[in-house]
């Protein structure tokens, strides 16, 4: 079971959903960290599966779901963030979810933030899309279309399906080191952000509060993980769970 529960009802329609699920240099959440500060959005609901690993967030002291939605209601931004990676039997679940919810609150448009693992690194942005038009006016921006390879996970499913259901999507991809978690790889991906959306998401702080966002989300996926193993093989030697602090 796999749900998408809001704390009220909103009403979504014309919004944008990004989606910063981990992945290749963590680029999805570190911008997505970011996007959630700079713009202040509220918190409005969250996904919750029994195929996600039995961990709970604590930020300020108070407990959270580890799969949350916010909203900016001013820029009409919906962001999906994750701190932990995705099971692989719950990507095609979650990926058909998201793209349930999507169809169902009339949002626009989605964009996932992703990173390619590539051994010369650059600063240009590549852009997958659901539509032709899409891709022709993101080339014209400037923007590197691939036109040959696959890709995986979340971003995959809500790809095929956006194209399914002729629904506006645009994947950003940064080429990253894998082995490293570097904050430059959230600011060309929002850079891209704006320009693709036309808004102006201020990259004004994000040098002085890239550390603080990449050391945030590197503890958080760190802390996920290791909640996660110590529950699983404490689950194989007991019934009681263990408590992480």
């Amino acid at each position: 079971m796999l749900e998408i529960k809001l704390f009220e009802n909103k009403n979504l329609k014309g919004y944008t959903l990004i989606e910063g699920f981990p992945g290749a240099g963590l680029v999805g959440p570190m911008a997505a960290s970011y996007i959630i500060e700079k713009l202040n959005m509220e918190y409005i609901g969250y996904i919750d599966s029994d195929l996600f690993p039995p961990i709970t967030a604590i930020h300020d002291g108070v407990p959270m779901f580890t799969a949350r939605i916010y909203a900016d209601q001013k820029n009409k931004l919906l962001v999906v963030l994750s701190e932990f990676t995705i099971p692989t039997n719950a990507v095609h679940a979650l990926g058909e979810e998201l793209l349930s919810f999507v169809r169902k609150n009339g949002i626009s448009k989605i964009v996932s933030i992703g990173g390619m693992p590539s051994q010369q690194l650059s600063n240009v942005a590549y852009v997958i899309t659901s539509q032709k038009d899409l891709s022709e006016k993101a080339i014209k921006q400037g923007f590197k279309p691939i036109d040959e390879g696959v890709i995986a996970g979340v971003s995959a499913v809500l790809l095929t399906g956006a194209a399914e259901f002729n629904i506006p999507m645009l994947y950003i991809l940064v080429e990253v080191n894998p082995e490293i978690m570097d904050p430059k790889y959230a600011e060309i991906a929002i850079s891209a952000l704006n320009k693709l959306l036309g808004i102006s998401i201020d990259l004004s702080e994000l040098d002085k509060e890239a550390k603080e966002v990449e050391a945030k989300v590197r503890e958080i996926l760190k802390k996920a993980k290791e909640t996660h193993d110590h529950y699983s093989k404490a689950a194989e030697a007991t019934a009681e769970p263990p408590t992480y602090v």
